[in-house]
């Protein structure tokens, strides 16, 4: 029975390998942090979300480890039947306090938290309005509404202008969009949406994955970069990438839209709610922001000495004000060559190229982490640029 199928499925995967987009998983031999090891060799990772340093942090290991011991392994439950402890209310109301909203619910992963978000707040009478350029987390919540769907370009308000001018017909409108954009590292300029949203009578929904604990004074995210508090009705985000880099998301909001979630967000009915030791060393994570913006001010720091330095070896960096750093190189084989050959020098890359970002715009998308030191960034610049020079990127 198998055996058309398999036959299918070689065909299918050797065109994959022949056209260059076969993903082969490199394997690290001990934990996230600055220098890994991959190959039985350290190498230093500019690849990660781990934008804050935590993914090895010693008071999230130990909080981790102190809640599995208060509270057991895991829960055999979803929220609504025996799976809720009274931590993960503590962390919703830690999450909730950061982003300073209502309330909060939590899902096994940001996709949840994106897949189970409109479904069950919109019908076939209202409308989704969404940038070209969301997560394919978006995308897919927004298939699974039967909501009316719009598409603006990235970062477009005369395009996201003539869509909610479209949308007036519909019941309700939402606009929603990335906060920072995970190939090109911009953030969306949620000031000028609310302003349309105003405008145009729309809700506006932000994913925070790639923007909270980075953009902002104290990296709270878009609403605090833009002043835009109270505008926003709905953030979604993860604890899988500035939050320690484990797993687990949430949708944090209004108060009503959060208890509808509450009641038919299908993710969130039908999965089994995120462990104690993620749960305990998540509280961790937002005790250490407020405690303090040390890290997330050698984040920025970081960034600024990266980008800069960057620019001034004549290197094209797409203008960001996030933690991604992209390297323009538009070349596809040389961006996988160029990977490789700073992999050997000790730095470890990824090269991205269609169809992850648009025909001609391959780059290598460097991640900065408030995890790496001085040294570090000075070994990766000086990589970038001999590798540069040899493949004729730098003159």
């Amino acid at each position: 029975m198998y055996g058309k199928f398999q036959e299918h499925l070689q065909k299918e995967l050797a065109s994959i390998k022949e056209a260059g987009l076969y993903k082969n998983e490199r394997l690290i031999e001990g934990p996230q942090q600055a220098a890994i090891q991959v190959g039985g060799k350290e190498v230093l990772n500019f690849c990660a979300n781990n934008y804050l340093g935590l993914s090895n942090n010693p008071r999230l290991i130990k909080a981790a480890k102190e809640m599995m011991d208060k509270r057991g392994y895991g829960m055999s439950s979803v929220r609504f039947i025996c799976g809720t402890q009274d931590t993960h209310k503590e962390l919703e109301a830690a999450i909730s306090r950061f982003f300073k909203t209502d309330d909060t619910i939590l899902y096994a992963a940001c996709f949840d938290a994106n897949g189970g978000v409109f479904e069950p707040l919109l019908t076939a009478d209202d409308a989704i309005i969404s940038d070209a350029l969301n997560h394919a987390s978006i995308i897919d919540g927004v298939r699974l509404c039967k909501a009316k769907r719009y598409r603006y370009a990235n970062a477009d308000m005369e395009d996201l202008e003539k869509q909610l001018q479209a949308a007036q017909e519909q019941r309700f409108r939402i606009i929603v969009t990335d906060g920072v954009f995970s190939m090109d590292g911009n953030v969306a300029p949620m000031d000028k949406i609310c302003d349309l949203a105003e405008k145009y009578d729309a809700l506006v929904m932000v994913d925070e994955s790639h923007s909270a604990g980075v953009v902002g004074a104290t990296g709270r995210g878009v609403s605090e970069f833009y002043n835009t508090y109270g505008r926003v009705d709905i953030y979604t985000g993860t604890l899988g990438k500035a939050f320690g880099g484990a797993v687990g998301g949430f949708t944090t909001g209004r108060k009503e839209i959060i208890d509808m979630l509450r009641q038919r967000s299908r993710p969130y009915l039908f999965s089994n709610s995120i462990p104690p030791s993620v749960v305990g060393a998540a509280i961790e994570t937002f005790r250490i922001l407020d405690e303090s913006n040390e890290i997330h001010d050698k984040l920025v720091e970081n960034v600024e000495y990266f980008r800069s330095k960057m620019i001034e070896a004549g290197f094209d960096i797409k203008p960001t004000q996030s933690a991604i750093c992209a390297v323009m190189l538009y070349d596809a084989p040389l961006s996988q060559k160029f990977a490789a050959a700073l992999q050997e020098e000790g730095i470890y890359v990824t090269g991205f190229f269609y169809p992850v970002v648009p025909q001609g715009q391959a780059r290598i998308r460097v991640q900065i982490s408030a995890g790496h030191d001085r040294v570090h960034l000075d070994k990766c610049i000086a990589a970038f640029i001999k590798v540069g020079k040899e493949l004729g990127v730098l003159k």
